[in-house]
């Protein structure tokens, strides 16, 4: 569902690593006017959608739904590809780490 949201919003997927899911706006497609709105939207709908329909177990769906948490954060990046036998696209940079301790 977050990769739907994503395509909605116009935001670009980086990757995602365990429960992490990395997003950027502004990067694939020029969003200058927009890209912080774009990305708090698609933000809020993602804590939206899990709170209502993604549950923990599936077999037992009184243990509830699943809680999302949110940083983003605005700023120069640098993003490279990296590696030779699995290339990655990924990205670097304070900004990063700033957003991922939020």
């Amino acid at each position: 569902k977050c990769d739907e949201l994503a395509s909605q919003h116009g935001v670009f997927k980086i990757e995602t690593i365990g429960d992490v899911y990395m997003a950027v706006t502004n990067l694939a497609q020029e969003q200058d006017t927009d890209h912080v709105k774009r990305m708090a939207q698609f933000a809020m709908d993602v804590v939206h959608v899990a709170a209502q329909t993604t549950l923990v177990d599936l077999d037992n769906p009184s243990k509830g739904v699943v809680s999302v948490r949110v940083g983003f954060h605005s700023g120069p990046i640098i993003a490279n590809v990296v590696g030779t036998t699995t290339p990655k696209y990924t990205l670097f940079g304070d900004t990063v780490n700033v957003s991922s301790r939020m």
